[in-house]
């Protein structure tokens, strides 16, 4: 393939060889080749629609396309870092081969309307794919929630017993975190999905394009309507790696409650040996290398986001050489998010429960204790006051090593003479979940129904 620069009638020296390798992105921007040739595709097929190009034109660069494709797909096609980027080296590869017809495919349009093209093409695929298995990530989360509808385990604030919950409950609200950030990833597609072919360089083109058929032929939903904007923002990227943050954080969040629980200080559940690993001294190890990693990565993403906001901060109108810093971002910030998601929904349908442990838990650390005070609160005591005899009983209870279940009426009785023989019956396990039963509350049929709305929503 020829590696003449089709843009060197302007020049009088090559470009230096370090230059070249240095604003070169076709090592990275490769991997667009399929959104690069679909968008050519539609683009000569307008320009017949308008008459631009003949139809035997047009069908001669769609036959060398779709050649250039099938080399592409077999690994048979040689890029050259001298004609800079994909656009570039596929079009000189059309122009070897079908000759001056080859040529005539730029016609109106610019690299910078061209690469604004395929970046949302992609990113458009891109987020189809990752709308799935976040989807099939939910689906696997909620699985689990069923499965373990009214396991008890203690709920935690500041990393202290609270009050007991559902293990299902807790899974449920991970849905919810998930739930949230598939809504924006398909709220951000509809900003990515605007066609901004036909804005040329910076102003439009004299030439009496179609930019409604294109956007059909590439089933884009609206065309961007200012030339200048459409090839020079990237906000769509930021937007895409401001979700990968936001789905990265609760991950990372997933992964701090797994790495926990998978220790023997907690105990609660297991992770499948395949999605953990050993240790080279110590037999005994089983590390949780798998949450553990996409806790990690979440820095990276949000690295990514930081670098686009950064590149695109103090950039004039219209289109600069720095937009091409935005490629490698977003590509491995999607690589990211798709790997870390995959890995999960894997895992997480084969998380095993351990559900004796959990409920230990649950009972030592005085997780009834807001039951008690709402037992007397309904008898006619103030909450404060209420809130005091509870921490007295609880007092005995750290001195005694006894639960406030373990002690005896009398004992109780001795804190406020409201608690009568009935006060038992608020501080077992289930029923302090089971009292909890309300919309968004922990008791197991209420855990059953969110399970269901969640299933509708999915």
């Amino acid at each position: 393939m020829s590696t003449e620069k089709p843009w060197t009638g302007r020049f009088t020296e090559p470009t230096d060889a370090f230059v070249e390798a240095f604003t070169a992105s076709v090592e990275f921007d490769q991997r667009m080749y399929k959104h690069d040739i679909a968008g050519s595709r539609a683009h000569a097929r307008m320009l017949a629609h308008v008459a631009v190009l003949t139809s035997d034109e047009r069908d001669v660069i769609l036959g060398g396309l779709d050649e250039i494709e099938t080399e592409i797909d077999k690994g048979d096609f040689q890029w050259s870092i001298s004609l800079e980027d994909v656009h570039m080296n596929i079009e000189k590869r059309l122009t070897d081969k079908i000759g001056d017809a080859g040529k005539k495919l730029h016609t109106g349009r610019s690299r910078n309307d061209q690469v604004a093209t395929d970046v949302r093409l992609y990113l458009r695929d891109e987020i189809d794919t990752i709308a799935a298995e976040l989807k099939r990530l939910q689906c696997n989360i909620i699985d689990l929630a069923e499965r373990e509808f009214d396991t008890i385990m203690p709920g935690f604030t500041h990393l202290q017993t609270a009050q007991p919950i559902t293990f299902g409950h807790h899974m449920l609200a991970w849905n919810e975190m998930l739930q949230r950030d598939g809504e924006r990833l398909l709220d951000c597609r509809k900003r990515a999905n605007s066609l901004p072919l036909g804005s040329a360089a910076l102003a439009g083109t004299t030439y009496p394009i179609d930019r409604e058929f294109t956007a059909k032929e590439l089933g884009f939903e609206r065309i961007c309507q200012n030339s200048l904007d459409a090839v020079s923002d990237r906000d769509f990227v930021i937007e895409f790696t401001s979700f990968a943050s936001l789905l990265m954080m609760h991950m990372s969040r997933f992964s701090e409650e797994l790495v926990l629980w998978t220790s023997s200080q907690f105990d609660f559940i297991d992770l499948g040996d395949s999605f953990c690993t050993g240790s080279s001294i110590m037999p005994q190890k089983k590390n949780p290398d798998v949450p553990e990693l996409v806790r990690g990565k979440t820095g990276r993403v949000y690295g990514h986001l930081i670098s686009l906001l950064t590149l695109m901060k103090a950039q004039p109108l219209a289109y600069n050489k720095d937009n091409q810093e935005d490629k490698e971002p977003l590509f491995d910030t999607i690589d990211t998010i798709k790997g870390s998601l995959k890995v999960y929904a894997d895992m997480m349908a084969q998380v095993d429960v351990k559900k004796e442990s959990m409920r230990e838990a649950a009972f030592r650390g005085f997780s009834t204790a807001t039951d008690l005070a709402d037992y007397l609160v309904r008898n006619g005591v103030a909450f404060r006051d209420a809130h005091e005899v509870v921490g007295k009983a609880v007092r005995l209870g750290v001195e005694s090593k006894r639960d406030l279940s373990e002690m005896t009426l009398e004992e109780l009785q001795g804190f406020s003479d409201a608690i009568k023989a009935d006060v038992f019956d608020v501080l077992t396990l289930e029923g302090s979940v089971a009292a909890r039963n309300h919309l968004g509350g922990t008791a197991p049929e209420q855990v059953k129904q969110a399970i269901k709305r969640a299933r509708e929503l999915l």
